[in-house]
């Protein structure tokens, strides 16, 4: 599936109705576009880690004023039975974290996310530049693991990623994580 493992973390029973669900959301409009982030979108450009839910990053509808709101996929999936959870809705057995693209960096993961299969199911996932400059932007001590993991085993295109960086105003971050992880900057 992937350009090295595709998603191990996600081959428990479910996932392609879970996946279903997802490209049901964008067909029916109640999102815009999605694609898979998170620790499933680090594991599918390198090794399997650990991680508890799928966060599916979504451009929305848009909509009248400066609120955003996940009232309508709430609403849609409630309807389709499927219970939310704190911040998660369960999708077949799997906790989904709706996250609206909060920002010019992740909109443009969205946008640009990569076409890919899951058995027989279509989605998408952040390319690893743009998964590595989202890490960079939260800056939790978990990200800068998963940035060092993603640098070392994922094939990451250097230039895409620093014009990411630069367009973004993150390349300050980037420099120190090289200095600090003796990557070349």
């Amino acid at each position: 599936m992937g350009p090295k493992r595709g998603l191990q973390v996600a081959r428990v029973s479910g996932m392609e109705k879970t996946l279903d669900v997802l490209n049901e959301l964008e067909e029916n409009q109640v999102i815009e576009r999605y694609a898979i982030g998170g620790g499933i979108a680090v594991t599918y450009h390198a090794e399997p880690m650990l991680t508890y839910d799928l966060d599916a990053f979504v451009l929305l509808p848009q909509a009248s004023g400066k609120i955003i709101s996940l009232s309508g996929i709430y609403e849609y999936l409630r309807a389709k039975k499927f219970p939310a959870h704190r911040e998660h809705i369960m999708i077949h057995g799997h906790p989904v974290q709706f996250i609206p693209a909060y920002n010019a960096l992740v909109e443009e993961a969205v946008r640009t996310a990569q076409a890919v299969s899951y058995r027989k199911v279509r989605t998408r996932i952040v390319r690893a530049e743009h998964l590595v400059a989202i890490l960079f932007q939260t800056d939790r001590p978990k990200d800068r693991i998963r940035v060092a993991l993603l640098l070392e085993q994922a094939a990451i295109d250097r230039k895409k990623l620093q014009a990411i960086l630069k367009r973004h105003g993150l390349m300050s971050r980037w420099k120190e994580f090289s200095r600090e992880n003796r990557y070349e900057a």
